[in-house]
């Protein structure tokens, strides 16, 4: 899924300011470069960027909403709100694009020309809950994994923005009430 956050600094001051803010120089060394990425898990203090992913409203333990104005986090060692999305927005786009989803294995070569190849078992997802969501994000099966970038810092700035959260297809039927594997080749 990938939602732009709705709120925090990144919101109100914009993705430029952000990254240069909480962002890093480039680790391969391309220059005038700076990026925003990592894995990101609810409850961790991210080594590089140093934000801490949090759930707020929202109770682990019973899989609960407790507040209608929560939001998924990330804040700065000094409680400031980065970045965040609502749960009334992320509930949106979640029930609109995952409610029945399938989902196909792949695989991507690397080596010379990208070539990617297709697995025949597909999982298939029916009676999603965005509660089911959350809790995954609670239990760090979810995780937020930016890729924003920020080039030619010193002359003429371009930002690319790619805010993204993940699952590992393992923790998959975890997401719905209903799951399927179907071979689609068979």
């Amino acid at each position: 899924m990938t939602p732009e956050p709705t709120g925090g600094i990144y919101k109100t001051h914009g993705a430029d300011y952000f990254v240069r803010t909480y962002g890093y120089p480039d680790k391969t060394g391309r220059p005038d470069r700076m990026n925003f990425g990592g894995i990101h898990k609810s409850g961790e203090v991210h080594s590089t960027t140093q934000l801490e992913l949090r759930l707020i409203g929202f109770d682990h333990e019973s899989g609960k909403i407790r507040n209608t104005n929560g939001k998924i986090a990330l804040l700065d060692q000094n409680e400031n709100e980065t970045a965040s999305w609502s749960f009334s927005s992320m509930l949106l786009h979640w029930n609109r694009k995952h409610d029945k989803a399938c989902y196909v294995p792949s695989q991507s070569i690397t080596t010379g020309d990208r070539k990617y190849k297709f697995g025949n078992n597909v999982i298939l997802g029916t009676g999603t809950d965005f509660q089911l969501f959350l809790s995954q994000l609670a239990a760090g099966n979810i995780y937020y994994d930016p890729g924003i970038k920020l080039e030619n810092i010193s002359t003429k700035p371009k930002i690319k923005k790619r805010s993204q959260f993940r699952i590992k297809s393992k923790f998959l039927p975890k997401l719905y009430k209903k799951n399927e594997i179907v071979n689609v080749m068979g």
